[in-house]
């Protein structure tokens, strides 16, 4: 494949949701392979292997704080004086997957406005979309950002693609949810552009694992068409031994990989970094831009008294990769579990605690994740 056949496929994506968003529409774990299943896997040909899983493969133990409203996330514009600011922020454990959706939408606020210069503030997630969206709209681009790329909470992300753990479902809106509904099939669209080692998406089968039969598909109704190959499973049917399994296929996403790319994306358009840490909202204003992007996360509680705003503490495990793992699982013990293959590490999570803004890891929750999925792994046998 040429160098000039991505670019184009690219730009093709960019001007699509942009145009969508103006008009308002080798390894140190070796495999173990599982044979004689009772029925053909749902998407892949290939038997299952199983990470290996003990404490001494840890590699690293990360702590990420998401920001997270029970009410959803927000994308709104909101004058200052002679600054416009436009709010694209907490999007809880979802940010990875909404990027595109909610950056979508926060650049349809500038419907009408004439194309200029423009700030965006964070280099997260959303701040690389926004800021790829809004060049591909034709404005002129600076990124301030407090931390670079590979510092910030979306590098850390477990990446498969599933807007999950965004909102509390006893706390939101019907026009939120009609949002969040236009979000995710405008990102999940996006990513369908993407998907190759380039920016690190591929296809995967997923496993949600429970002790009662499932009934109908997991999540909100509107977006099961978007998982593939969904297929209820009973024991005997799949390797997690006594687990009843709602099996189906979605995106996995490398976040180093795509948040690397995105950045040359930007730059290759023209687009500049600044290294600034905003303490107070009058230094955002300051800036020489009249349209600011407020893509800053969990900062934006202090920066613009969003007091719902919050942080809900991730902690993930990370053991050395295997190719042979070719599907991720959700559950199979106690508390808050999944695996996650990536081409860099395989994830072990994890955590969701609310309210939790502290940064150090848990020696008592590492130990559980890995004991479960040690545990839930010796049934592959």
């Amino acid at each position: 494949m040429t160098e000039g056949r991505p670019n184009q496929g690219r730009r093709k994506l960019l001007g699509a949701v942009g145009s969508l968003a103006l008009a308002g529409a080798a390894t140190a774990c070796a495999p173990v392979p599982v044979a004689n299943m009772a029925v053909a896997r749902p998407y892949s040909r290939k038997p299952f292997a199983a990470p290996r899983v003990t404490m001494d493969a840890v590699i690293r133990v990360i702590v990420g704080l998401r920001p997270y409203r029970p009410s959803g996330f927000v994308v709104r514009r909101e004058t200052f004086d002679d600054t416009t600011v436009v709010h694209n922020y907490g999007h809880g454990g979802g940010g990875l997957s909404l990027s595109w959706g909610s950056s979508a939408l926060a650049v349809r606020e500038t419907l009408g406005m004439t194309p200029g210069e423009v700030a965006v503030i964070g280099s997260g997630i959303m701040g690389l979309t926004s800021a790829r969206l809004l060049q591909d709209a034709g404005w002129d681009v600076t990124i301030y950002t407090r931390d670079v790329w590979r510092h910030t909470t979306s590098n850390v992300a477990a990446g498969e693609w599933s807007p999950y753990s965004v909102y509390d479902e006893t706390r939101v809106s019907a026009g939120f949810l009609s949002r969040f509904e236009w979000a995710s099939k405008v990102a999940h669209h996006a990513y369908t552009n993407l998907t190759g080692p380039e920016y690190g998406i591929r296809w995967l089968e997923g496993y949600t694992l429970g002790t009662r039969p499932f009934g109908e598909f997991d999540g909100r109704p509107e977006l099961h068409a978007l998982y593939p190959y969904k297929r209820n499973l009973v024991p005997g049917e799949h390797p997690f031994g006594d687990y009843y399994a709602q099996a189906f296929v979605t995106m996995q996403i490398d976040p180093g990989v795509l948040l690397r790319r995105l950045v040359d994306d930007f730059r290759v358009a023209g687009g500049r970094f600044v290294v600034r840490d905003f303490k107070r909202l009058d230094a955002i204003l300051a800036l020489p831009e009249s349209l600011v992007f407020n893509c800053t996360g969990l900062g934006s509680r202090d920066l613009f008294g969003d007091e719902e705003l919050t942080a809900a503490k991730g902690q993930l495990v990370y053991i050395p990769p295997d190719p042979a793992v070719d599907f991720f699982t959700f559950g199979g013990g106690r508390g808050i579990l999944y695996m996650f293959p990536r081409s860099d590490v395989i994830v072990l999570g994890g955590t969701f605690k609310p309210g939790d803004f502290s940064r150090h890891a848990e020696p008592e929750e590492t130990e559980r994740i890995v004991r479960s999925h040690r545990a839930l792994f010796a049934e592959f046998g």
